[in-house]
């Protein structure tokens, strides 16, 4: 694979300290042999051959035209790299990126100056590996990641237990459970694979051992110090992602260092994600990267803190190809003024009501509440977004304005301030900031969930006492949306949002204050439009051969004669072939929640997931299966996984756990 003026390297063996190879694959700029260039590093556990290829093979051939090499490390345990993963963002980890970008910089071809960035899990350990300041490092690009590992990330979010734990654990096992390339290791690839699979982490168990913010999530969580951060950092997300409080938090904690741009995006890079528009992340890249690691003074310095995309209205449907909305930029980031909305007493939310509701409301929502949540983790504009809000505030209290006469434009995070009680020990809240447009459909804007035992922090978590009313502060999640004139604003409370949060023990009955309720949304305030420029190319990611096709399903079954509700999903990415290095893969998954209402310990959940890694005369398959269920004292989970070499099984194991339930 070469260009006129940048070559490929398809595998580059990077030796540890500790004799750890790491397989690496490389874009170098021609130009390098004659004059040291910059590198950027991404460094993931997901597959330099098969696995990210199509976004790198995006991207790097981009960077490498413009003079800068890129260096797509798989992390220890993965792809071709040698070792065993020992969990998420790790000491070791973070350490062996430190090494990699130490030998990138005693490479000949090397100007000494390394950028790191990536999406995800390589948007998290970028922000990490430069907080350990490491000297070459000088500049990160961070793409839906967060700067809070318990409260912003896909295991815990305020104290609530998000489905998209046992997803990702899932995910994880799976992913980490294939093999090697024989094309690259050699004969060596079916001892690193058993290797693996019998010494990967059982994910779930550890994460399920830090149901509060401990120390455990503390590491990595850079919001522990952001004075300390070293390097500029440009800090991206789209609305449409689990990850979108991160730019506007770490632009208020480093303003001398971040920038934050927010499109209408789902956990994509911005140059080919949904919905549109787009954002010319190319260009934005190399202008970053040059500035900081070439030092070439080219404006960069005076981009504004935010840049955010205003949401016009966007409607619910089964496919969001593009949001209506507008470019807006702040070239200072400020705490939003805000307004706030009471309750009135007709039951309205209003500005500053003449007088507020009187009385109390009782909150007992159905535990199947919430299907229409979307996924927390969104990978497509599709019902893994959420869906029309009707469904979810049939099992809900709602409140909402009268048709407004003019615009309400919001950019930052929604807070709501009530009293209530309950009659359990440990209860969830869930807020839903919604826009209904005037025929009666509802787009959520922003939500919130909070574990009430977390309601005065994470990390020392109480129980509440039956009867007694506490004072609680619920921040939702941060947005940019316009509420034009002709729509209402609406605010949507229930005490379950499953499966997106699953329930507490208790199926509790929460008796809010109506009066004492106060919801602040954050102005836009003073702005300016700005013009983000589109990519040229409409379709920027190369094309694999595709042997079969992929499908995908979402359903919610609510079998009424025996009281069940179920939440089934199923994705299959097809069989695809690399033309370039021959390997196939195909991954499947199969997910079943399941809940009766009214019995939150009747909650389970069940996934399957199949790999095939696989080249002519060669094919490797996995089969992982993990199981959660609970009592009122215990989270009880398992895993099952089978792997199999051209047919024949190589290797099982079944690992259970069953670990207390800690305020939760």
């Amino acid at each position: 694979m070469s260009n006129t003026n940048f070559h490929v390297i398809e595998n580059e063996w990077i030796v540890l300290k500790d004799g750890t190879r790491l397989a690496a694959r490389i874009w170098m700029p021609d130009d390098a042999g004659h004059a040291p260039v910059p590198a950027v590093l991404e460094f993931l556990p997901y597959r330099k051959r098969n696995g990210t290829a199509p976004r790198d093979e995006s991207t790097y051939p981009v960077f490498a035209a413009a003079g800068i090499a890129g260096v797509r490390v798989d992390i220890r345990g993965s792809g071709e790299s040698d070792g065993v993963i020992d969990g998420e963002y790790t000491p070791r980890e973070l350490s062996d990126a430190i090494e990699v970008i130490e030998w990138i910089t005693a490479q000949r071809w090397s100007n000494g100056s390394v950028g790191m960035m990536g999406i995800s899990w390589g948007g998290f350990n970028c922000l990490q590996v430069a907080a350990l300041k490491p000297p070459a490092l000088k500049a990160v690009i961070s793409i839906a990641s967060t700067v809070d590992r318990y409260n912003d990330d896909i295991h815990y979010k305020n104290g609530t237990h998000l489905s998209a734990q046992l997803s990702w654990a899932a995910t994880m096992s799976a992913y980490l459970s294939r093999s090697p390339d024989p094309e690259i290791v050699g004969e060596r690839w079916r001892a690193m694979w058993l290797e693996r699979l019998e010494q990967e982490p059982f994910f779930m168990e550890e994460w399920l051992s830090h149901q509060r913010r401990d120390d455990f999530w503390k590491h990595g969580s850079i919001g522990e110090d952001f004075d300390g951060f070293p390097v500029p950092a440009l800090v991206i997300s789209g609305w449409g992602d689990g990850y979108r409080n991160t730019p506007l938090k770490a632009v208020a904690g480093m303003p001398g260092k971040a920038r934050a741009l927010v499109g209408p995006w789902v956990h994509k890079y911005p140059h080919f994600a949904y919905p549109k528009p787009r954002a010319d992340f190319h260009a934005e890249a190399i202008a970053w990267w040059r500035r900081w690691l070439c030092d070439e003074k080219n404006g960069t310095d005076a981009v504004p803190q935010v840049r955010a995309y205003i949401l016009d209205g966007p409607r619910p449907a089964r496919w969001r190809e593009a949001d209506p909305g507008y470019w807006v930029a702040k070239d200072t980031w400020r705490e939003p003024e805000t307004m706030t909305l009471a309750i009135g007493s007709g039951g309205r939310l209003e500005h500053d009501p003449a007088e507020r509701a009187g009385g109390n409301a009782l909150l007992n929502s159905p535990l199947d509440t919430g299907t229409a949540a979307g996924e927390f983790f969104t990978l497509k504009p599709d019902t893994e977004m959420a869906g029309d809000q009707r469904l979810d505030d049939a099992g809900s209290l709602t409140f909402e304005t009268g048709i407004l006469t003019d615009e309400c434009v919001i950019l930052g995070q929604p807070v709501l301030k009530l009293r209530l009680s309950s009659d359990a020990p440990l209860a969830n809240l869930a807020a839903r900031l919604v826009d209904v447009h005037a025929d009666g459909t509802a787009t959520r804007v922003s939500f919130g969930v909070l574990n009430l035992a977390h309601r005065d922090g994470n990390a020392e978590p109480r129980a509440l006492e039956a009867g007694r009313t506490v004072e609680v502060a619920l921040v939702l999640d941060a947005c940019g949306y316009r509420f034009g004139p002709g729509h209402r604003i609406r605010l949507s409370l229930s005490s379950a949002y499953w499966p997106m949060i699953l329930p507490p023990p208790h199926d509790a009955t929460l008796d809010i204050d109506l009066s004492s309720v106060e919801f602040s949304l954050p102005l836009l305030g003073q702005h300016h439009l700005v013009d983000v420029p589109e990519p040229a190319n409409p379709d920027p990611l190369p094309r694999y051969e595709t042997l079969e096709q992929g499908s995908a399903g979402r359903v919610v079954e609510r079998d009424m004669l025996n009281g069940v509700t179920r939440y089934k999903v199923s994705e299959d990415t097809g069989l695809n072939r690399h033309p370039g290095n021959g390997l196939s893969a195909r991954d499947t998954t199969e997910q079943v929640w399941s809940i009766v209402p009214g019995d939150p310990l009747s909650m389970t959940a069940e996934i399957t997931m199949h790999s095939l890694v696989a080249r002519e005369g060669w094919e490797t398959r996995t089969r992982s299966v993990i199981k959660l269920s609970c009592t009122e004292t215990e989270w009880i989970t398992s895993e099952h996984m089978q792997a199999m070499h051209d047919g024949t099984i190589v290797f099982e194991r079944e690992r259970n756990a069953r670990i207390p339930r800690d305020h939760m």
